[in-house]
């Protein structure tokens, strides 16, 4: 009897414990996720965790979009860094968006911004003149005679038209002589503030480098007004609106399509990034690239614009 006792007894601790121990498990449990969930205050592409981005992002990418862009890219001796990301769902691709690429021209995009930022504020003026000589600006920024493009003359611009031409055909004296006024210390401020983490803005005999998550969220951002007022995000749309260098992502695409983009090319490198303004849906897609052949490169460029196009438009996941 007492055998039988015991057994009853622990037969009925039995049952009073393991609901006790599935209450506890389920506390823990949601102690650890409210505990992991208050350390997600950095921005997801901050030094701490940028190394942990790519893996939760490609959680969310859908297959149907990685195929079409792998298509594109099929045979390719390069290294392509992408991202693209649709405006309108959480459709999303990234391939090597953090690694790091020599920015060429888009550093321009940081450029523009800090200035509209100081005009938003006050301190530069758009019919503000500005006049350099060259050979001062070659010496400010260590361009040799073999990387110079000019060596004499002087650039007169005023901040305006210095905008246009360096965004619209990419004037590389007109970005000069804007870094000058607006100065590197205030850019470098800028991106820090705007979570721009993967970015150097190059001093010295130091190149400006970037990586397709850090353009793709400076696109996110200007799309969504965050580095500026409505007015003057408008205008820096505007701008990119009004690019004539389009022999990369716009190249296949439909005429009469509105894409606000910004190229870049130096050496090896070819890049394009922009905004595709759909009546789907508007999409970010940024192609950084290195290759061997950047002129082939530019095709691989436009072809995956081209099918990220189709996808949106035309086929992939129900829109």
């Amino acid at each position: 009897m007492s055998k039988m006792v015991t057994r009853r007894t622990k037969e009925r601790l039995k049952g009073l414990l393991s609901p006790l121990f599935v209450g506890v498990f389920f506390i823990l449990l949601i102690f650890s996720y409210f505990s992991k969930g208050f350390k997600k205050n950095e921005p997801l592409n901050s030094p701490s965790v940028a190394s942990n981005v790519s893996s939760k992002s490609r959680e969310y990418s859908t297959l149907s979009l990685e195929a079409t862009v792998k298509d594109a890219l099929a045979g390719t001796q390069g290294s392509y860094g992408i991202v693209v990301k649709s405006l309108k769902t959480p459709e999303v691709y990234f391939l090597n968006e953090h690694k790091s690429f020599n920015a060429a021209s888009l550093y321009k995009l940081w450029v523009m911004a800090e200035s509209f930022k100081q005009i938003q504020d006050g301190d530069l003026k758009e019919d503000e003149v500005l006049s350099e000589d060259v050979s001062v600006l070659n010496n400010a920024f260590n361009l040799s005679e073999g990387e110079a493009e000019l060596t004499e003359g002087k650039i007169t611009l005023s901040v305006s038209d210095a905008l246009n031409q360096m965004i619209t055909i990419s004037h590389n004296y007109a970005a000069l002589l804007l870094t000058e006024r607006i100065k590197l210390s205030s850019i470098n401020s800028f991106l820090s503030k705007n979570g721009f983490f993967e970015v150097l803005v190059g001093t010295g005999d130091q190149n400006p480098t970037t990586t397709a998550s850090d353009i793709a969220l400076f696109l996110e951002k200007l799309y969504k007004g965050e580095l500026a007022n409505q007015e003057n995000t408008n205008k820096m749309l505007d701008l990119l609106k009004r690019q004539q260098l389009n022999n990369k992502l716009p190249r296949f695409l439909p005429e009469g399509l509105v894409i606000a983009h910004k190229t870049g090319e130096i050496a090896s490198f070819t890049h394009d990034s922009g905004i595709v303004f759909t009546q789907k849906g508007d999409y970010i897609i940024v192609v950084l690239s290195d290759t061997d052949m950047p002129s082939a490169a530019e095709d691989r460029i436009s072809q995956i614009s081209k099918n990220v196009y189709e996808y949106f438009t035309k086929g992939g996941e129900d829109k």
